[in-house]
């Protein structure tokens, strides 16, 4: 790998040779055997796929990816885009070839697939408590940088102990928690204590503050952005006593949070933060948001969430759908499809029928007033109107869908469209590999 590149370019190309077969629920038996190179060079079409089925968007994925990193150059904040999400280094390489940072995951598994792919910057957004993971960390190579989170004196000890004997220093990012959130220091006073204990370490380097404002709110309401705001305002707030104090351990600070529901607010409460650190005399200071779904998007929960949604000016456009056939039809209004918990993302709200057709890849016309009520494993349970739409079994639905993080870990290969609309050029463009 060049030492510059910020993701093997090398590796990514790699998986153009990965061979197709029956492990790919998404490749056709008729392709069994082909390489992802030869499938892509055969111009496949939808109509040359099965259900069930999920794919992507390939116009929207561009579209997506090029707005939010024209957005964070024009508000001049980092990002580093939670890699979870999709898991697929083909979709970090977009973010990255944009201008991010570094890709932010969440657990050791996940920075291991990283590595093997040749990512140089990295955020894990968790606390290294494994002793396995925090020896791994320990031993990566110059230009290899990795950050992570602490929010108790207790995985200092844990990290103190496991590298004891060492002259091995990790740098991490005191986090700030709220009561009732997830992981991080209950407080600005717990977590300065904590920043204090970090500061006493041999093995620690304190390089800035993190958190998750989107555990304390799941909607765009007075209440919810209420929240949000008031948590943000307590970052600042630490970020501004650690200065004080001097407890930060490098010339270069980050500040970082944002998921893909209130990276708008983040900017908005802690931009004033940011700092060449001639104005002060202290350390430069950048903020990061770590947005991972928007260059999915979606259908259901961050297009109602989403800051590009709630201010309408150029929101993210869905860039997955769902495919499903309708295996049984037995009672009027209530058709079956062969879609279930097992293909589809159901945690953030149900999938979405759109349109329906006779086949897949063929004319498609728009499904009014059908809903899915509830899903099993496999099958999906869709009602409609039977006094005003046909429904046939064979018939083909295209699902709108909520969630790309729960999507992409059900399918290890997701074919993409050059355009997945109903009556446009719905040519398999590529096909992105995941690894979960």
């Amino acid at each position: 790998m060049n030492t510059s590149e910020a993701i093997s370019a090398t590796a990514v190309a790699g998986l153009a040779d990965r061979r197709l077969d029956w492990r790919h629920k998404a490749i056709p038996a008729t392709a069994n055997g082909t390489t992802h190179a030869e499938f892509v060079a055969a111009k496949h079409s939808l109509a040359d796929l099965q259900t069930p089925l999920l794919t992507l968007d390939a116009a929207a994925l561009q579209a997506n990816a090029d707005r939010l990193a024209a957005w964070c150059k024009e508000h001049g904040v980092l990002l580093a885009p939670h890699g979870k999400t999709t898991m697929s280094p083909q979709l970090w390489t977009e973010q990255l070839n944009r201008g991010a940072w570094g890709i932010t995951l969440a657990n050791f598994a996940q920075l291991r697939v990283a590595r093997e792919f040749g990512v140089r910057n990295l955020q894990l957004a968790n606390s290294l408590t494994d002793p396995h993971a925090i020896q791994w960390v320990a031993d990566q190579p110059a230009g290899t940088k990795i950050l992570s989170w602490v929010d108790s004196v207790g995985t200092v000890d844990v990290i103190n102990n496991t590298l004891a004997g060492s002259d091995a220093v990790l740098d991490v990012l005191v986090e700030l928690g709220a009561h009732g959130g997830r992981t991080g220091a209950r407080g600005v006073e717990a977590a300065m204590e904590l920043a204090r204990v970090i500061s006493d370490s041999t093995h620690l380097r304190l390089v800035g503050v993190s958190g998750y404002e989107g555990s304390l709110a799941h909607t765009a309401d007075d209440a919810g952005l209420a929240a949000v705001r008031g948590y943000l305002a307590q970052m600042r707030l630490l970020h501004e006593q650690l200065l004080a104090a001097g407890l930060y351990g490098s010339s270069q600070v980050i500040i970082t949070a944002g998921g893909s529901a209130y990276f708008d607010d983040v900017v908005t409460v802690l931009s004033p933060c940011i700092s060449t650190g001639t104005e002060t005399g202290g350390p430069a200071v950048d903020l990061m948001i770590r947005s991972g779904a928007y260059i999915i998007h979606d259908d259901g929960f961050y297009r109602g969430i989403s800051p590009f949604s709630r201010d309408g000016d150029q929101p993210f456009t869905a860039g997955m759908h769902g495919w499903a056939r309708v295996v049984s039809q037995t009672e009027p209004g209530l058709a079956i499809l062969d879609a279930g918990k097992r293909d589809l993302p159901f945690d953030e709200g149900l999938p979405e029928p759109q349109f329906i057709g006779p086949v897949l890849g063929g004319a498609m016309e728009p499904l009014v007033g059908a809903e899915i009520t509830s899903v099993n494993d496999q099958h999906s349970f869709m009602t409609y109107d039977a006094s005003t739409t046909t429904v046939r079994p064979g018939d083909v639905i295209r699902l709108g869908l909520s969630h790309p993080c729960t999507a992409f870990d059900k399918w290890s290969v997701i074919p993409v469209l050059a355009n997945s609309g109903p009556a446009t050029d719905q040519t398999v463009v590529d096909l992105i590999h995941t690894f979960f």
